[in-house]
C-alpha cells in the first residue's frame, strides 16, 4: 500500500504514519524510491495494539 492508502486504512494522518515507520512500530519497504507498507505490516501493527489493550 502507499503511505496515503495505509494512513487512510488506519484513519491517521500521513505524518503520523511516517512517525510510526520511523519509530519502528510499523514496517515498510522502499521500492524504486517509493515507500510501501505491506498489508501484513498493518495487520501486525493492529494485532500488537490489540494485545497491548488487553494486557493493560
Amino acid at each position: 500500500m502507499t503511505v496515503t492508502e495505509a494512513a487512510q486504512a488506519l484513519a491517521i494522518s500521513r505524518s503520523k504514519l511516517y512517525q510510526l515507520i520511523a519509530s519502528g512500530a510499523l514496517d515498510s519497504v522502499r521500492i524504486n524510491g517509493s515507500r510501501r507498507i505491506p498489508v501484513s505490516a498493518l495487520h501486525d501493527y493492529i494485532a500488537r495494539l490489540s494485545t497491548k489493550e488487553v494486557a493493560a
